[in-house]
């Protein structure tokens, strides 16, 4: 029989090995990894108990939320609240940051999430996700406040996400090396499969959504020009590979290298993804993997957020790939 290591476990080594061994960091992460666990049996029994389709509401970024958003939000909201180590919560279907109820003084910090990253795919079998990141807290008034929040990429504790597709699997970073594991569905644990993951320098594959190209400004169009036709520093042509869900593009990217971008356009001159629970974390991965993340003007990581649902433009990969990205947008 071949030795599993559960992420339960593994944090535990990893917290002797470079924290203060109170045993927080494994609780926070082993809180959200129960919390994925029940999102994930929610979108595999979905169609099952009514859960698919719209609400007929909107989120605060305007766009309509499915039955299964506010489900998997309502699960993340519950546990991680009553963990007793979150003071705010911060979510994308909720308007405004949300005291943790079991929130005190003791409550050492703070965390945002995705509950249900790519949630438009729902009812197609492609993957979907959650994305979540960990801040120190340094508001330690009883109510939550956006300010908690407003903290750059560079001050984060920890960060990850979970894909929901052929296999579940979840990948964190506490700033030593990435890590991945895959839910073994027969003792319903994450098993250790990865350890120190690292993005590829380089690789062969540019994911972007293309239709949106006329609306892109000049320094990207050229960018994914240059990468489709092999004339840029890699000296290679690129092939193009879109899932349309955030953490399955991202993982693919993580894993085989190249680049993916979400840029801004003309319909969106700020971007589209959000900073603080879909850019930030998904960054912090990559550069703790080797990668690098930028806005198309400077590092995810230094973005100072100006409000909690601040949306930016988003391009990460390799580091050959986003450094030939930064100088073809700086030209």
């Amino acid at each position: 029989m071949i030795p599993t290591e559960t992420l339960a476990r593994f944090i535990q080594r990893q917290q002797r090995k470079y924290h203060q061994a109170t045993g927080e960091l494994t609780e926070l992460i082993s809180s959200i990894a129960v919390g994925t666990k029940i999102i994930q049996n929610l979108i595999a029994t979905a169609g099952f108990h009514g859960l698919h389709g719209y609400t007929g509401k909107t989120n605060v970024q305007g766009e309509e939320t499915h039955k299964l958003d506010e489900e998997a939000d309502s699960v993340l909201i519950d546990i991680l609240g009553s963990s007793g180590h979150f003071g705010s919560l911060l979510s994308e279907e909720r308007d405004k940051v949300v005291t943790a109820s079991a929130a005190s003084s003791e409550s050492k910090y703070i965390v945002a999430f995705d509950p249900l990253d790519g949630s438009s795919n729902l009812g197609t079998a492609i993957p979907v996700g959650t994305i979540f990141s960990i801040w120190r807290r340094k508001n330690f008034d009883s109510s939550a406040s956006d300010k908690d929040f407003l903290q750059r990429g560079r001050e984060l504790t920890a960060a990850g996400y979970v894909v929901y597709g052929a296999r579940t699997n979840f990948v964190y970073s506490a700033g030593q090396g990435v890590h991945g594991f895959t839910l073994d569905p027969q003792i319903g644990e994450y098993v250790l499969t990865d350890k120190d993951m690292q993005m590829p320098e380089s690789g062969k594959i540019y994911s972007v959504n293309e239709a949106n190209c006329s609306r892109w400004q000049q320094g990207v169009q050229e960018y994914v020009s240059k990468l489709k036709s092999g004339d840029n520093p890699m000296q290679r042509g690129y092939s193009a590979r879109y899932v349309g869900s955030l953490v399955a593009d991202f993982d693919r990217t993580l894993r085989k290298g190249g680049v993916f971008l979400y840029p801004s356009d003309s319909n969106s001159p700020q971007g589209k993804l959000r900073l603080l629970y879909e850019c930030v974390p998904l960054a912090f991965i990559a550069e703790k993997a080797g990668g690098r993340a930028i806005t198309e003007v400077e590092n995810v990581l230094d973005v100072e957020p100006e409000n909690v649902h601040q949306r930016v433009p988003f391009i990460v990969g390799g580091k050959s790939e986003v450094e030939f990205a930064l100088e073809r947008l700086k030209s």
